[in-house]
């Protein structure tokens, strides 16, 4: 059996988002197919048809869960199940033109629609991990600029890579962890590839680490992979919603009910000498230590 971590990022760009995550959803091999089908289902529940399986589309936080969709489904009081899922269909199928009455049931389909989902991620035994970088984080040159790009692996992804390892080590149950990565341009694919190796073979952490962290990723297109999907809604939504101790930039208060759904998703352990280890870590530098 085996552990399977999808990551998938939000606010790269470093412009609008207050918070840059690298966000990483943790499911059990045997629970991954059961999560998806669960998924699906509840796409036909809430828009009436697999919109986000079926018609190449993805839920993606900055576009399903936008300032937006918040205004759309305020416009309207709570509309019944059936008719919303009626409305929400039609607004689907006939963007721009259908009626504000409809866009504003298809918005309240939405959001209930992301906290459906990570309810079904609690159901089914996920764990959430999640690097979080403010802008005014230092950042090394090579950061900044991708042709100065070196093979030391990040130091978002080796905290990610901490707590995930952590989580299988304290299971003690010899399962694997597979990494899954939402596919880049190819180039960057394999730098990763290459700072991974890296770090998990050429450091003394990282050679620890590998005995239950597959040092080798896989790829996946985004619009094809259920739960890549998942893990770019946990890290728009706590990029955006999520305030922990130390996170001083201010966060859009609409995103809390969905903010307190990913926080019960967060890796916690705590041992008996009340030690805890958790899994979300705000990271205020990037400058990678002397490696060991």
């Amino acid at each position: 059996m085996s552990w399977l971590l999808f990551i998938d990022e939000s606010g790269q760009d470093q412009r609008e988002s207050p918070y840059e995550v690298l966000a990483g959803v943790a499911i059990e091999d045997r629970q991954l197919w059961p999560l998806i089908q669960a998924i699906g289902e509840a796409q036909e529940v809430f828009f009436g048809v697999r919109r986000y399986q079926q018609r190449g589309d993805e839920a993606k936080g900055r576009k399903i869960l936008k300032r937006k969709t918040y205004r759309l489904a305020n416009k309207h009081s709570q509309f019944n199940h059936t008719e919303r899922c009626k409305r929400a269909l039609y607004a689907f199928q006939n963007g721009s033109s259908a009626s504000w009455i409809d866009q504003s049931a298809l918005a309240q389909a939405k959001l209930a629609y992301v906290e459906w989902v990570l309810k079904l991620c609690q159901d089914h035994y996920c764990k959430a991990f999640a690097s979080i970088i403010p802008k005014s984080a230092q950042r090394p040159e090579s950061h900044l600029n991708p042709i100065k790009s070196t093979n030391i692996l990040r130091k978002d992804y080796t905290y990610l890579f901490e707590r995930f390892h952590h989580f299988l080590y304290v299971r003690q149950l010899s399962q694997m962890g597979i990494v899954v990565f939402d596919e880049l341009e190819k180039s960057q694919s394999h730098l990763l590839i290459r700072q991974m190796e890296s770090y998990f073979i050429r450091s003394k952490k990282g050679r620890k680490r590998s005995k239950l962290v597959i040092p080798e990723p896989m790829f996946v297109h985004s619009d094809l992979t259920t739960i890549i999907q998942v893990a770019d809604l946990v890290a728009y939504i706590i990029s955006w919603g999520v305030k922990l101790p130390k996170m001083t930039e201010s966060r859009r208060d609409e995103l809390g009910p969905l903010a307190d759904e990913v926080l019960k998703l967060q890796y916690h352990n705590r041992t008996p000498k009340g030690y805890d280890t958790w899994g979300f870590k705000l990271i205020t530098s990037l400058i990678p230590k002397q490696r060991t």
